[in-house]
């Protein structure tokens, strides 16, 4: 019997899609694919160091599982099976124990790598379970570590540099992040989201934290060069807000900007933007063009006015980004 979830295979319907990154930005991303393609397959950050993630990371040292069990859940159904694991598996524990703050969905995950003594067995485990629609891979087959140069934090000198190391610590630095990278610099790529970033007609980078879920991931050995390599379209979803320390004072250009610094030879096709969010179209456009992309904007921010991508706006700009 196969583990592998309700995801790609010959009687899939749509392009075949991978979407990088981590947190609630993929997760809003994968939200809107599973509306536009039945071949999804997530490509998940492992380079958590807080929270529940963290205290399991340490414990058992294994990859960061809470990432991985957000892409879980964003990939369920509309249905009530998908609805009710969906909340499950993002259920976490209250109160002062030593189970308080650990999410369910994370126990699962860890306990599936355990039964099964890989990581892309137990996840393809577990998305069985929930009838996830895709797949959900890590980038990488070991925890990472995020590092940054980090300008602005020195208190007599606001050029000097400094090195800033884990997820938590670099996403809510004060300072100006320089540059990004990873550690172990020979981390493993996962073999199968190699294998799928090959695979695929469309590749989604963003939105998320720009730095430690959109960058990060492109760092990892083998990811960045099938990104860079890869045959199918690369759309780039930006933010639709500043996020505070890691990109304060960002406009959404010096978001492409950083990532074209961050990894050299990326080509781009399309870059999607929300219209109310652009202060200055011409300065997107331009940047978006030094990628090899054009620009794109459409209405993709929740009507409730957060800076949250609603998903079936999303799901429809995407569905007209990711063919030509």
């Amino acid at each position: 019997m196969s583990a592998r979830g309700r995801s790609s295979g010959p009687g899939s319907s749509g392009p075949r899609v991978v979407a990088l990154g981590g947190g609630h930005g993929l997760a809003a991303t994968l939200r809107a694919l599973r509306r536009v393609t039945d071949d999804v397959t997530a490509v998940v950050a492992v380079s958590d160091d807080g929270g529940s993630s963290g205290r399991l990371r340490q414990e058992f040292d294994v990859v960061p599982p809470g990432d991985l069990r957000m892409a879980l859940a964003a990939l369920c159904g509309d249905d009530t099976w998908g609805r009710t694991w969906s909340r499950v598996v993002q259920h976490r524990f209250a109160g002062s124990g030593e189970l308080a703050g650990h999410s369910l969905g994370n126990l699962l995950i860890t306990a599936l790598w355990e039964e099964t003594g890989d990581i892309v067995t137990g996840l393809d485990w577990v998305a069985a379970l929930l009838g996830a629609h895709g797949r959900v891979l890590p980038v990488a087959t070991v925890p990472l570590q995020v590092v940054a140069e980090v300008r602005g934090l020195h208190p007599d000198d606001a050029t000097v540099v400094e090195r800033v190391e884990g997820q938590v610590e670099v996403a809510t630095t004060p300072g100006e992040v320089v540059s990004l990278h990873l550690e172990p610099a020979d981390a493993p790529a996962c073999p199968e989201a190699v294998e799928a970033i090959t695979d695929a007609d469309a590749i989604v980078l963003g939105p998320g934290s720009w730095f430690t879920s959109v960058l990060a991931p492109l760092q990892v050995r083998g990811i960045g060069q099938a990104v860079t390599e890869a045959r199918g379209r690369v759309v780039v979803v930006l933010n639709l807000a500043e996020q505070p320390g890691e990109t304060d004072g960002f406009s959404p250009q010096r978001h492409l900007e950083v990532l074209a610094a961050q990894c050299p030879g990326l080509r781009v096709d399309v870059v999607l933007a929300d219209p109310e969010r652009v202060h200055d179209i011409g300065a997107l456009a331009t940047a978006a063009q030094h990628l090899g992309g054009r620009l794109v904007l459409a209405p993709v921010a929740s009507r409730d006015g957060s800076a949250h991508h609603d998903a079936d706006l999303l799901a429809s700009a995407l569905g007209g980004a990711l063919t030509p």
